[in-house]
């Protein structure tokens, strides 16, 4: 269980440093329906987690991910190895597309209707971004695999995903968590995090997936090996 929870921990911060859904939080936080729709943007960004994570532990769970010998399943560790180069290509291209220096980075259409938003399409919004965004996926599949190859019985499985969706959603439920508790004392820094990380986030963003890729790389490539 140790071990699982440790191959994990890198995946989930893969899933916390997302840039876009913390600006979308903090964004919907600074807007006139901030206790409705930050706690609903919450929820529905912890269900597609979740849900993500979920499915793709069953499917590797049916599939089957270790040989009889214990080892990795040679197929299991290409895939593992296909999603390290994945992680690496997505890397070059966030570091490729990052503003320059000082500059802001360009968001998307949708964060100029935040603050029209239902807490109902707030929950979508956070379910969508973090169920079928690429990069989320990338973490979650590698998420379900390491689960699975741990070979544990159905109830550590619930602690090994629930352990990983709450260092995953951390950051979204952190701004939310208190901006509820002190909502004027809030604005000022919700600000200042909204600034710094549509400067720097495709900077942090592109390490880290480095670093994820290598570690996947050498999963993928030792399971090869053995």
């Amino acid at each position: 269980m140790g071990e699982v929870i440790g191959a994990l921990l890198p995946l989930a911060v893969g899933i916390a440093v997302s840039p876009i859904p913390i600006i979308a939080v903090v964004l919907m936080l600074l807007a006139p329906r901030a206790r409705e729709t930050g706690p609903g943007f919450l929820a529905g960004w912890t269900a597609g987690v979740v849900a993500a994570t979920t499915v793709l532990v069953l499917i590797a769970d049916a599939i089957g991910t270790t040989a009889a010998t214990g080892d990795p399943k040679t197929p299991v560790s290409v895939i593992v190895l296909l999603l390290g180069v994945l992680a690496l290509v997505l890397a070059i291209r966030q570091w490729t597309d990052r503003p320059r220096h000082g500059a802001a980075a360009d968001l998307p259409g949708w964060t100029r209707t935040i603050d029209r938003l239902t807490p109902a399409r707030a929950a979508s919004l956070g379910f969508l971004l973090s169920a079928l965004n690429p990069k989320n996926l990338t973490m979650c599949v590698a998420a379900g695999v390491t689960v699975s190859q741990g070979r544990l019985g159905a109830g550590l499985q619930i602690v090994a995903v629930a352990a990983f969706t709450v260092l995953a959603v951390c950051t979204v439920a952190a701004p939310v968590i208190a901006y509820v508790a002190a909502p004027d004392r809030m604005r000022g820094p919700l600000d200042g995090l909204r600034e710094w990380l549509e400067r720097n986030s495709a900077t942090v963003t592109s390490v880290l997936l480095l670093v994820i890729g290598v570690v996947l790389l050498g999963r993928g490539m030792g399971g090869l090996i053995d």
